[in-house]
């Protein structure tokens, strides 16, 4: 199934003294639709620049750090040696932690879900851990590092495949709160009752096959007849890289222009 992919990354899966050899899969992809923006006149796409917000001036990516911002609006830069001195890990292990309860993993948690696909030497101690898994009605609480961060995951199972799904950390999650909740007044049994009955009357199973992306599926029809109709521009050609270039020596110009002219000041 996943053959046309690319594995993210190979490690393994060790619970006790059990190591189960894995290759790791993005096991969705968005489908959102990408609008460009452009002019309206010919198609020509519109590009931005980076600019400085104090004096609007651009700035070539050379130049560029990364910066922190304190709760008070202040603004620490953060250099490469910063970075580099920072905990990064880079271990393939997924880690498993503990075994809970299913319901005891509440959804607002979860993030982004992937594939595990066993070595073909592993197929057996993966099976076992996948039958374990689904046997006790449980999942695994992994920790994994995923690109040099480490994070807290679990480990499920989705047909004949165990799925890691990476989890938000708790203070990730923003808490509601409603003042507007706070004096609802209490439903009426003939309410509560009648809630009831209509929960019942529209019970059923969940298939996703049968929801589609109407939206999607509008646009794609409505591009086709325009191309139908000769409603189109021909896209501009982009600039070449000699023009990149130019614009990279009018750049490097002009830093040396004002060096010059600063150091003559001084």
């Amino acid at each position: 199934m996943l053959g046309d992919m690319r594995a993210m990354w190979k490690g393994a899966v060790s619970f006790g003294l059990v190591s189960v050899p894995v290759r790791l899969y993005s096991a969705t992809e968005s489908h959102d639709l990408q609008f460009r923006q452009v002019r309206a006149s010919d198609g020509s796409r519109i590009r931005y620049r980076r600019v400085a917000e104090a004096d609007g001036e651009e700035v070539v990516y050379r130049d560029i750090a990364k910066g922190y911002e304190t709760d008070d609006g202040r603004m620490v830069i953060l250099t490469d040696t910063d970075l580099a001195s920072l905990p990064i890990r880079s271990s393939k292990e997924i880690s498993v932690e503990k075994f809970v309860p299913a319901d005891q993993i509440d959804p607002i948690l979860l993030d982004r879900a992937y594939y595990l696909e066993p070595d073909s030497a592993a197929v057996k101690p993966y099976a076992l851990l996948r039958e374990a898994l689904r046997d006790s009605d449980r999942v695994a609480v992994v920790t994994v590092s995923v690109r040099t961060r480490l994070t807290t995951a679990v480990l499920r199972v989705r047909g004949d495949v165990i799925v890691m799904q990476t989890m938000l950390w708790p203070d990730e999650v923003r808490a509601a709160d409603f003042p507007v909740l706070d004096d609802v007044p209490e439903p009426k049994p003939a309410e509560t009752a009648m809630a009831t009955m209509l929960v019942d009357s529209m019970a059923g199973d969940f298939t996703p096959e049968e929801y589609e992306d109407d939206y999607a599926q509008a646009v794609h029809d409505l591009v086709a007849t325009k191309l139908s109709g000769g409603e189109s521009v021909e896209k501009p050609a982009e600039p070449d890289d000699g023009a990149e270039v130019v614009d990279l020596l009018a750049a490097l110009q002009q830093s040396v222009e004002r060096a010059k002219a600063a150091r003559e000041a001084g």
